[in-house]
């Protein structure tokens, strides 16, 4: 069984900067592509980055290119994301995801079999 834990969400302001954490256990995360995905009130669960098993490619949706960044350290089954210019459209709760040993990142949330609880990022204006 895999468990993800997220933290490091929060309140900023407008060109603030956040770094989410997320926490694997099982022996799954080096194996697996890692994605961060958000949702905002009355809106879909989307994409916002992926990385691959080895970390050596990554995958940015284009409302978040050149501001956040995503990377993983697989000796401490960890995967990050840091947010900076942080605008108040990237207010949602943020979750991290893991695939089920696949190598590649995909933007499918079904390709993501383990999910964490979320955690909270409001930016203000």
């Amino acid at each position: 069984q895999v468990q993800l834990v997220e933290s490091g969400g929060g309140l900023v302001q407008a060109g603030g900067s956040l770094k989410l954490s997320c926490a694997a256990s099982g022996h799954i995360f080096s194996s697996s592509a890692m994605g961060w995905f958000r949702q905002a009130p009355g809106k879909e669960r989307e994409i916002v980055a992926g990385i691959t098993r080895s970390g050596g490619s990554t995958y940015y949706t284009d409302a978040v290119k050149g501001r956040f960044t995503i990377s993983r350290d697989n000796a401490e089954n960890t995967v990050y994301l840091q947010m900076n210019s942080l605008k108040p459209e990237d207010t949602a709760v943020y979750y991290c995801a893991a695939t089920r040993g696949s190598r590649y990142v995909s933007t499918r949330l079904n390709e993501y079999a383990y999910w964490g609880q979320g955690t909270q990022v409001t930016v203000s204006s």
